[in-house]
């Protein structure tokens, strides 16, 4: 019975041992490997002595006497707090930027800086500031690329050192003083107030010169329309006072030789055998055959000419209309002259003859 304790406090002390050792072993296993993502590098030190950089995957390293430190290689966001700067012209403004960077040497990270994230925050806090005060307030609010450049400019050569490239920087806000904005409010108020009233007057301008050119085009339209009318009045006068001189003179002439012919007409009818005839009888004949058979009368040398009128005017009064209605009247009145010549000379024969017979009466 005595020799059974001891054999069981020996059996617990193996298995106590086991454990430790099974344990010890899970512990150094984990301790040796290393497990790395595809877009990290870590760098490996042992005894505090700088290794090497462990590449993504599978890493085995010597344990409990190795660190690793973890650098991501993907392109990194870092804001930049909001900074106070006072401008060239000494206006107060407040700013922020957004820095983009990214890891491109692990070694030099972790060697030649002690923070890059730090690092790269403060000296582009310093670099947001030196660049604004620098600059015109109108520039801080204009020209925002050109402070994004020349921030990345001034951070490039110091981060180059230690292992980051700084891929962008953009200054998302500049605001100025709330009486610096209260100022730049007012100014461009004025500004729009200014530039309306000058619009303003520029279209009341060109509604003068527009209603001025309006009014001289419809004069001149207006003057040629009464100088075209006082034309036209003038040649229907001309016309008009033509027409009633041929009138008058035709109605004249028409109305002595009708006159004429009803008087050979009366003797023709009488019963004396002794007529006495005016001396412009053959005279008359003529004139009433040349008045019928439209030709112009002649009379002590002088002929009446009738007046010309151009295409235009004859076709508005229808001259071409009356030359047709007075060659109809011609032709109708042909017959009647040959009558009336006929009449004539039959009334001279007579005459003749009665002389005659009176001048032989008185010879008896």
């Amino acid at each position: 019975m005595y020799d059974l304790v001891p054999l069981q406090v020996s059996t617990l002390g193996f298995a106590i041992v086991g454990l430790l050792v099974l344990v010890l072993a899970i512990v150094t296993v984990w301790q040796m490997v290393r497990f790395v993502d595809a877009y990290d590098k870590q760098a490996l030190t042992v005894f505090g002595e700088y290794r090497g950089l462990l590449e993504p995957g599978i890493n085995f390293i010597p344990p409990f006497v190795s660190r690793t430190y973890t650098f991501d290689m993907r392109t990194q966001t870092m804001d930049v707090p909001r900074q106070e700067a006072i401008t060239r012209d000494n206006s107060p403004v407040t700013a922020d930027a957004v820095v983009y960077l990214r890891v491109m040497d692990a070694k030099k990270a972790f060697l030649e800086v002690e923070d890059y994230k730090t690092a790269v925050s403060n000296l582009a806090q310093t670099t947001l500031r030196a660049v604004i005060g620098d600059m015109e307030l109108d520039d801080t609010l204009n020209k925002r690329q050109e402070i994004n450049a020349r921030i990345r400019k001034e951070l490039d050569e110091p981060t180059d050192e230690w292992g980051i490239r700084v891929e962008s920087v953009e200054v998302r806000e500049v605001n100025p003083s709330q009486e610096v904005q209260q100022a730049m409010e007012q100014q461009t108020g004025a500004e729009r107030r200014r530039r309306a009233t000058i619009l303003e007057a520029q279209g009341e301008r060109r509604s003068a010169v527009e209603n001025a050119e309006g009014d001289k085009q419809s004069n001149i339209i207006r003057a040629q329309g009464e100088k075209q009318s006082q034309i036209l009045e003038a040649q229907g006068d001309a016309i008009s006072t033509v027409l009633r001189a041929k009138s008058a003179e035709s109605m004249g002439e028409r109305a002595i030789i009708d006159k004429g012919m009803d008087t050979l007409e009366a003797i023709g009818r009488g019963e004396s055998t002794t007529f006495v005839l005016p001396q412009e009888l053959t005279s008359l004949v003529g004139r009433y055959g040349k008045h019928l058979t439209g030709s112009d009368v002649a009379t002590n040398g002088h002929r009446l000419d009738s007046q010309g009128f151009d295409a235009e005017t004859r076709e508005l009064i229808g001259l071409d209309d009356i030359k047709e209605i007075l060659g109809e009247i011609d032709k109708a009145a042909e017959m009647d002259v040959e009558e009336l010549e006929q009449q004539a000379k039959a009334v001279k024969d007579g005459t003749t003859n009665s002389e005659g017979a009176d001048h032989a009466g008185d010879g008896a």
